[in-house]
């Protein structure tokens, strides 16, 4: 028998579950959007990602971190990615200087519904191809990395990029890292947090920026929220930078808001 705090953790496990699974069905989701800018002395805008946001019958925010790794593995994570690369691709269709990253689990390679959504993006703009970037985890991607390059191969060719997410996290196997030609590495926040003080980072950091050049991928540092963090891996060499620093995610399309608003 289930002592009581089990029951009660299982209940509430399942009544989110329910929210999300409800949302989904009613299509209450929405595309927050970060920065990620040149990690020069401009600090301009290189892209954005744009993260989906599930919401509750009161409109409120659901919690990624409460349902995102169970419903990984059910039709709802299959879901959740095309409803993000369907308002990835409008916001890309409706913005033509505008540069995006969507989130994608290689369980979505040959969803059809997904699939299908991105086709249809392709075809009605020539130019989507070009300004659309997929994000994939390590854990995802070594699930099956055979089929996750022979996926990123054929869409390259129409002039999407792809980025690694989470690079470092402990899951890519570097016999098949040489073989997936990702566009672009995101280095774990795990290591970018506090680097300035803090030496082994320092150089696990640096070890994987050297891995990203050798294959001429291009660098991305996560969870940048400190300036001191900031001089630091500018001095390493990374390309571009992400985190609080520079912007909290946003449901209003920085693009739209007035000059004098992004300034501040």
């Amino acid at each position: 028998m289930d002592n009581p705090l089990d029951f009660a953790v299982r209940s509430r496990d399942q009544n989110i579950l329910d929210m999300v699974r409800e949302a989904l069905r009613r299509k209450h989701v929405m595309l927050a959007y970060q920065p990620i800018v040149r990690a020069d002395r401009l600090h301009q805008p290189a892209f954005y990602e744009g993260l989906i946001r599930v919401l509750d019958e009161t409109g409120r925010i659901i919690p990624a971190r409460e349902f995102i790794e169970v419903v990984e593995t059910d039709e709802m994570g299959r879901i959740i990615d095309c409803l993000a690369l369907e308002m990835g691709l409008e916001a890309l269709a409706e913005e033509p200087g505008l540069r995006l990253s969507i989130n994608m689990s290689a369980r979505s390679i040959g969803y059809k519904r997904w699939m299908d959504t991105l086709a249809h993006g392709l075809q009605i703009d020539p130019t989507v191809g070009e300004r659309l970037i997929l994000e994939i985890t390590e854990t995802s991607a070594m699930l099956m990395p055979e089929l996750v390059t022979s996926f990123m191969t054929e869409l390259q060719k129409k002039g999407v990029s792809f980025a690694l997410d989470d690079f470092g996290a402990g899951y890519t196997a570097f016999r098949f890292f040489k073989d997936f030609y990702f566009d672009i590495v995101k280095i774990d926040g795990q290591f970018i947090r506090n680097i300035h003080a803090d030496p082994d980072n320092q150089v696990l950091t640096k070890a994987l920026v050297s891995i990203a050049e050798q294959f001429e991928m291009f660098t991305v540092a996560e969870c940048v929220e400190a300036e001191e963090d900031v001089h630091f891996l500018e001095s390493i060499g990374i390309d571009c930078m992400q985190g609080y620093y520079f912007g909290a995610p946003t449901i209003t399309p920085p693009w739209h808001m007035p000059a004098e608003q992004k300034r501040a």
